[in-house]
């Protein structure tokens, strides 16, 4: 009896062995092929990858994970398994092992290939800032229904473009980028118009930081138009997040600009479910949504039309101006959306329109971009809207393509994200030298419509027209990020659930 109970305990110790074994290596490798595909983009935005809507995703991506994170993983798993337990025929052990030895030195290499994960992503910071609760939302932050925002007597349209991973870093060294070469010459010509207004960490051409929370897309477009980051509340489950119910507690500016009036559309060039834009543009007032599903429909795209991540930016600006020249017409002040796709990591996708001017493949898609956008920029000037209209284009987040950044970019250079505004009513004196985030977007933007914001704080953002400090300035980037980090209760309890 004795014996069977051992030989049954032997089999369970072995079975965990081989499964902390095989946890271990595929931690080890996905780690780090997060980490060099997408950078260090923070843990929350690790968690809100595995547990929101997946639909969508480019292909390439999957490839490239299988490839070189789970096939590797694979592979050591296998070699290290055989090294650990292969046995002759004849039951004698290969490798100078004992069963006991191999156990414990199996066990140890579990552990440290899974701390050597966590350390690459950085979870222990994670978890020591989750451990303690932040304030900062029942301090500092404004609801934008709850506070007196005032529009002018003839509201202003809005055309809100969202560049894909579009910093700063691309430009050259002599107006403040990262380069030897000035590879979007057109973004930069509109920000160097004196007509114009960038908002800049310096006294030249600048921008915003990264802030947690908003270091991918939907945490970006969160930032931008509710002055929060996105966080995922610690033992809430897939269902619950994103797709039945995306942060119902919170009054964005889609939420405001609803309140008074406007048409507001999205449109992207890829599903428009991938991470939930979808379903939290719609679940605060917008009224429709342009993808690649409608561009088929309206016959910008062939049916079943699909490259990269859904169709190229050529065919999205296309798209806008098809649907703008229809907005336009309605009666309502209107506020259009879009957010492009072709500079998203990694190297971006090349489209016919592409030259190849540089010999890097993603600064050849940069400067395709910059090109795009800025004859989007002069359609738009020759239209009768544009008189009453306010552009802002801006960056979502700082790429996310590390190949990219650590082949070309010096290590003290410090990255921000572009942002440009056209045909603002209001003009400012606190353009340069401001220490800001994408939360601070979301009053600015309302200010650049003409609107009077009491206190000029909405969300955790501050208006940068005005001469009131941002919250970072106040507290600094590495204080305001970390309160960011922490668990707050008041966040999962007033905008996680709804109230």
């Amino acid at each position: 009896m004795n014996e069977k109970n051992n030989h049954k305990k032997d089999i369970v110790i072995l079975v965990v062995c081989i499964v902390l074994l095989f946890l271990g290596c595929l931690a080890f490798f996905s780690a780090r092929w997060y980490i060099t595909e997408f950078g260090d983009t923070g843990f929350d935005s690790i968690l809100y990858t595995l547990f929101s809507e997946m639909s969508g995703t480019d292909s390439a991506v999957i490839r490239n994970f299988l490839l070189t994170a789970l096939l590797p993983a694979l592979a050591a798993f296998v070699l290290l398994t055989l090294f650990f337990w292969l046995r002759r025929g004849n039951g004698e052990k290969i490798y100078p092992f004992t069963k006991k030895r191999a156990r414990i030195i199996s066990l140890v290499l579990s552990c440290v290939m899974l701390f050597s994960a966590a350390v690459t992503v950085d979870l222990p910071g994670y978890l020591y800032y989750v451990s303690q609760q932040s304030t900062i939302y029942q301090e500092e932050y404004v609801d934008p229904l709850q506070a007196e925002i005032t529009f002018p007597e003839q509201k202003r349209n809005l055309i809100y473009i969202f560049l894909e991973s579009m910093e700063n870093t691309y430009m050259s060294q002599d107006v403040g980028g990262a380069l030897d070469r000035n590879t979007m010459p057109e973004l930069t010509e509109l920000v160097l118009d004196e007509e114009n207004i960038n908002f800049s960490h310096t006294d030249g051409i600048g921008g915003f930081h990264n802030m947690t929370g908003a270091s991918w897309t939907i945490g970006a477009m969160v930032a931008h138009t509710a002055g929060i980051p996105l966080k995922v509340p610690i033992g809430v489950d897939r269902n619950e997040y994103g797709q039945d119910s995306f942060l119902p507690g919170v009054n964005t500016m889609t939420n405001v600009l609803q309140e008074a009036g406007y048409y507001q559309t999205l449109m992207v060039g890829s599903d428009a479910n991938f991470g939930g834009r979808k379903p939290y543009f719609e679940q605060h007032g917008l009224d429709r949504t342009f993808d690649i599903f409608t561009a088929r429909e309206a016959g910008i795209v062939p049916p079943g039309y699909f490259v990269f991540w859904g169709m190229e930016d050529m065919h999205l600006f296309d798209f806008a101006k098809q649907e703008l020249t229809k907005i336009a017409a309605q009666e309502e002040p209107f506020a259009f959306t879009m957010l492009t796709v072709d500079t998203h990591r990694t190297n971006g996708y090349v489209c016919r329109k592409c030259v190849g001017l540089w010999g890097e493949q993603y600064e050849n898609v940069i400067s395709c971009s910059s090109k795009q956008v800025a004859e989007f920029i002069r359609w738009i000037k020759q239209q009768d809207f544009y008189e009453n209209t306010t552009i802002i284009i801006a960056g979502d987040h700082v790429t996310m393509d590390e190949g990219y950044i650590d082949r070309n970019v010096a290590e003290d250079y410090e990255r921000t994200v572009y942002n440009c505004i056209i045909n603002s009513p209001v003009e400012t004196a606190y353009e340069k030298n401001r220490q800001f985030v994408a939360a601070d977007m979301f009053p600015t933007t309302l200010a650049a419509l003409g609107c009077e914001i009491e206190g000029d704080r909405l969300g955790l953002g501050t208006n940068l027209f005005s001469g009131k400090p941002t919250l970072v300035e106040e507290m600094g980037l590495e204080e305001f990020d970390g309160e960011l980090t922490k668990t707050s209760d008041y966040y999962t309890k007033n905008f996680f659930f709804k109230r």
